[in-house]
């Protein structure tokens, strides 16, 4: 992997996952309790011993590159990075970034300072742990121009993707972004694989540079799903490389959602505790949770965490989370607080009738995400007992279904929703 680059695609606007990405950008959404989504691909190319990163982000990037900034750190004596480049104006272009092959375009500059033979394009909002080098071994055994990772998927799930088909030898002869039902019969690809027959591009390209070099010089192809790959089909040797492990992409509210209570399953779908491939964020040296009388069950609880008397069910809890006495959360995802509040801080927020960062006393929270630093008062009930799946209202969202009470959200005390 000594000669190949990794650039990472740091999102667009997220509206998907709105109000998650209020604040951030789709990459730097918490998961897991500790993690950050940009945290996966990263540690999936430390992993596969690709060094050499580069994040391209644009909306709302101050605390990913943050987070970027504390977080990966390599020796004085290596040529690894993990480096953040921002959108900017030049003389070649003034605009934000068009799509995904636009950003990189933008910054071929950047790229051109590094020898390499392959640069590898990631997606920075997914979920799956991968092995670059088995990929890069399938691009160049059979000499291809690029190559694409692709995940078998259901029938019924196949219209939300961009599905690819492909001939006996593994080569891409064909691609339709989210096609209609009666279509999905006519791409089934000859290789067998599993269920459906049906793949689906993961968003995950590696391109031989010569390839992308050419393909970069025409600007109407600003997307590599929709536009690149497609133009290609033709022209340049495009294979698959099938990846059939778990994998996620974790793009709009409900499949975030079940994503991180998919994490409270006895045996996850997706392994943090993989010793050989471990997941790397920001150290934050906190204390150990302090658990008083409670009841936990199939849950995560992160470090730094306050819980007293409450019953926690199927849920995640972020760090420095504090949960009060007879509180109850089921199915629910609190990704925690960026900060301890200090005694006078907490003097000053019941001075003006807001309750302490967390979930309070006596409050029953089920089928929500709270955001960071989140306020929910004593007595409160989230519950949405009236299966609302769309609503903004004062002070939370709905969205599939599921609440969220957006970053630094105050739920007043006795609040019903």
């Amino acid at each position: 992997m000594k000669d190949v680059l990794a650039v990472i695609l740091g999102g667009g606007r997220g509206t998907r996952l709105h109000p998650l990405t209020l604040h951030r950008s789709k990459p730097a959404v918490p998961i897991a309790g500790k993690y950050r989504l940009i945290d996966i691909p990263i540690s999936n190319c430390i992993n596969s011993d690709l060094r050499r990163i580069f994040v391209l982000t644009q909306y709302n990037s101050e605390s990913l590159n943050k987070h970027i900034g504390l977080t990966y750190k390599f020796d004085l004596f290596s040529s690894a990075f993990v480096s953040v480049l921002a959108a900017e104006q030049t003389e070649e272009s003034g605009d934000w970034f068009q799509g995904t092959a636009d950003a990189v375009r933008q910054n071929k500059r950047h790229l051109a300072n590094h020898p390499f033979r392959d640069v590898l394009i990631l997606a920075g909002d997914q979920l799956y742990l991968m092995d670059f080098a088995r990929m890069l071994e399938t691009h160049r055994r059979h000499v291809a121009d690029i190559t694409v990772a692709v995940t078998p998927v259901q029938a019924e799930q196949a219209s939300g993707f961009g599905i690819l088909k492909m001939n006996g030898l593994g080569r891409i002869t064909h691609f339709e972004e989210k096609p209609p039902a009666e279509r999905l019969p006519a791409l089934v690809s000859e290789i067998p694989v599993i269920g459906s027959g049906l793949i689906a591009s993961m968003g995950i390209y590696l391109f031989k540079r010569e390839a992308l070099e050419a393909v970069l010089k025409d600007p109407s192809l600003v997307d590599f799903g929709r536009h690149v790959i497609p133009h290609a089909l033709d022209r340049l040797r495009v294979q698959a490389h099938v990846h059939r492990g778990y994998w996620e992409d974790v793009g709009t509210i409900g499949s975030y959602y079940r994503a991180n209570l998919a994490l409270c399953q006895p045996v996850p779908p997706f392994d943090f505790y993989e010793a050989s491939r471990p997941v790397y964020t920001h150290p934050r040296f906190l204390p150990a949770s302090k658990v008083e009388s409670c009841v936990v069950t199939n849950s995560l609880l992160s470090e730094g965490c306050i819980v007293v008397g409450a019953n926690i069910e199927r849920s995640v809890v972020g760090i420095r989370s504090r949960i009060g006495r007879g509180a109850q959360v089921r199915e629910s995802l609190i990704l925690g607080a960026d900060y301890y509040e200090t005694l006078d801080e907490l003097d000053r927020s019941a001075s003006r009738g807001a309750p302490p960062i967390g979930v309070g006393e006596d409050s029953v929270v089920a089928g929500t995400i709270l955001d960071k630093n989140a306020r929910i008062g004593r007595g409160v009930r989230i519950l949405n007992e009236a299966g609302i799946q769309e609503k903004d209202g004062d002070g939370y969202f709905i969205r599939e279904g599921i609440v969220l009470v957006p970053k630094d959200g105050v739920i007043p005390d006795g609040t019903v929703i």
